[in-house]
């Protein structure tokens, strides 16, 4: 489904609800030589299920014979109404069980799709995407799904096949008391369109709200800590209280006005089955009087009656349970419209047919006049010029919101430039694969990501098959391998939730030793020193610079100390270089960055 198909957000009308389901159905196919045998399973188990009213209604009209009970014929019958009734349990079994099976396959699939697509999609996405919202895509939208594929699914087959079964019998025992479900059934119809109108946006409206919902539980567990130093609790919780209200609410409208459907869809039901009995009854008390000929369609046994009522209840209550399917399939309507989003969302933008490999990276970058914005009404980097040769380090310093960490996107290319050049080595990025540009980088930045395992594997993410020893080298580089090695487990120990077993500072040192071990030719350090003490960071330096050596470097820095030894310093303000040159030159203009420097160092 591309962009121009997509509907409006919010809204899933008829047309997409139709469009979702054909999609869903495509998962389903995908999986044909285990569906197939669901719905011979399904056709067997209906049929033998429908088979056991007649068989009730013949050992009725055997023990009511004229001639008085006919035993054999009443026990033949019996007999195989038991037999058709058990092993139509056996099967409906067994088609619970593979069903269960192909919807597990269906969003173990969808799941990795989800996830692969999100590892495509550009940081621009995440940018404007709570992290919670998407979290709540993956698990709680796709278990909805899997509870309608593997629930309602059969259902839906086996209510539509016990509907046209029962409809084939009843038609084949008096078709006069069919007239009764000619009125019932359009009312039936009708009520559920109107009703499923009014509930299809409640649905909606609930998974948005759980996603908002756990966006902010997941922004609020995170920022834990300055919560509880700033004594914000309660107004965190009040906050909490008031999306867990409105969550609450659209779970309650979705289900409240999706329950009455089922005792309204009951209560007409139930006026047929009841209107059956009446005119069956009538018709059984003419045939018995001889005011109705055998033969003529208005001619029905006690047998007769009682199969039809079986019949018609087997007739109805598919009908009475579609309401409840519908809630569910509304449900999952709407979670499957918001995996569908992301799975259709546009990736990164593809590497040109051209595109080459960047290999043997001698390590120039080139800006030209480059500007950008991250929306198109506002720009943040205003004609940015400058040149990074080979094995040289360019610091980048201006105040908050100057564009520094904006220039670091665009020389990973996490955005595209809106005008002017950029180029690697003489080519425009937008020629590069984007994989070997990134691969020809190493960043260390300052919010640190370490996952959950052990120290080595840690550091070892920098390069794939590093070896133990490499990785000891790098963490003694880095002034980290004899915390590791202090630890019972060395360099096995496994680091919990983003490092919480481990200061803050630890958690750089590690993430400084997993640059190390990377082979690229450029080096970004954004603040990569922040989080470490004034004596780690004189020693941290002295790593930095053996890590530094024939690489072209690009470090932001608000610790100018950092820095003197630049081989060129860009000052950012306001989105253009305002300044340029190494710390004595700028320090001789007597600018903003000697203004700077004066104020950290004086």
């Amino acid at each position: 489904m591309n962009n121009q198909q997509r509907p409006p957000r919010g809204k899933i009308d008829r047309k997409t609800a139709k469009s979702i389901f054909f999609r869903l159905m495509g998962y389903v196919f995908r999986y044909w030589y285990l569906f197939i045998p669901a719905i011979i399973i399904t056709l067997l188990s209906n049929q033998l299920a429908l088979l056991g009213p007649k068989y009730s209604g013949d050992a009725i009209d055997a023990i009511a014979a004229s001639g008085g009970v006919k035993f054999d014929e009443v026990w033949k019958n019996v007999i195989s109404m038991l037999v058709c009734y058990l092993v139509s349990v056996i099967l409906s079994y067994s088609l619970s069980v593979l069903m269960i099976f192909i919807s597990q396959k269906i969003i173990k699939t969808m799941r990795r799709q989800l996830f692969e697509r999100l590892t495509s999609l550009p940081v621009s996405y995440f940018d404007t995407h709570p992290t919670g919202d998407i979290i709540s895509r993956i698990s709680y939208d796709i278990d909805t799904i899997n509870s309608s594929l593997s629930h309602d699914l059969v259902q839906i087959m086996t209510s539509l096949y016990t509907v046209i079964g029962s409809l084939a019998f009843m038609w084949s025992i008096s078709k006069p008391l069919i007239l009764v479900f000619a009125v019932t059934v359009p009312v039936s119809i009708l009520f559920t369109r109107y009703r499923a109108k009014k509930i299809r946006p409640m649905f909606h409206k609930r998974s948005k709200k759980l996603g908002e919902l756990n966006g902010y539980a997941e922004e609020m567990l995170t920022g834990c800590r300055s919560i509880q130093a700033y004594n914000r609790q309660e107004e965190i919780s009040g906050r909490f209280n008031k999306r867990n209200t409105e969550s609450m609410d659209a779970y309650y409208d979705a289900d409240y006005y999706g329950s009455s459907m089922g005792p309204a869809m009951g209560f007409i039901n139930n006026l047929s089955i009841s209107l059956v009995m009446i005119l069956g009854g009538v018709l059984y008390s003419l045939s018995c009087n001889g005011a109705v000929q055998q033969g003529t369609i208005f001619f029905i046994t006690l047998g007769g009656v009682a199969q039809f009522v079986q019949y018609s209840r087997k007739f109805a209550g598919p009908i009475n349970e579609f309401a409840n399917i519908l809630n569910e399939l509304q449900s999952a309507f709407s979670a499957a419209e918001r995996v569908f989003r992301i799975i259709d969302e546009e990736p990164e933008t593809p590497d040109c047919e051209n595109s080459v490999v960047l290999d043997r990276t001698k390590g120039e970058v080139e800006f030209r006049d480059v500007d950008f914005g991250y929306a198109e009404d506002k720009t943040i980097l205003k004609g940015i010029s400058f040149t990074a040769h080979p094995g040289k380090t360019i610091a980048i310093v201006g105040p908050t919101g100057a564009g520094k960490t904006t220039i670091i996107n665009l020389l990973m290319r996490f955005y595209d430039i809106n005008d002017g050049s950029l180029t690697v080595d003489g080519t425009e990025i937008s020629d590069i694969t984007r994989k070997s540009l990134r691969k020809a980088y190493t960043m260390v930045l300052q919010d640190t990501w370490l996952f959950g395992s052990s120290i080595y594997e840690n550091i070892a993410y920098g390069r794939e098959g590093a070896t133990l020893e490499e990785v000891k080298q790098a963490a003694k580089a880095a002034r980290i391998d004899s915390f590791i090695e202090s630890l019972p487990d060395g360099y096995d120990t496994v680091i919990t939730d983003d490092g919480v077993n481990i200061s803050k500072g630890q958690r750089q040192l590690i993430t400084i030793a997993r640059a190390m071990i990377s082979n690229s030719q450029m080096l970004i350090l954004d603040e990569a020193t922040s989080n470490v003490d004034s004596r780690t960071e004189i020693k941290i330096q002295e790593a930095m610079g053996e890590l530094m050596k024939g690489k072209t470097c690009f470090v932001i820095a608000h610790r100018l100390s950092t820095i003197q030894n630049a081989d060129c310093i860009l000052v950012i303000q306001d989105g253009r270089i305002t300044e340029m040159g190494n710390h004595s030159e700028l320090m001789e203009k007597n600018g903003f960055y000697s203004m700077l420097y004066n104020s950290q160092f004086n």
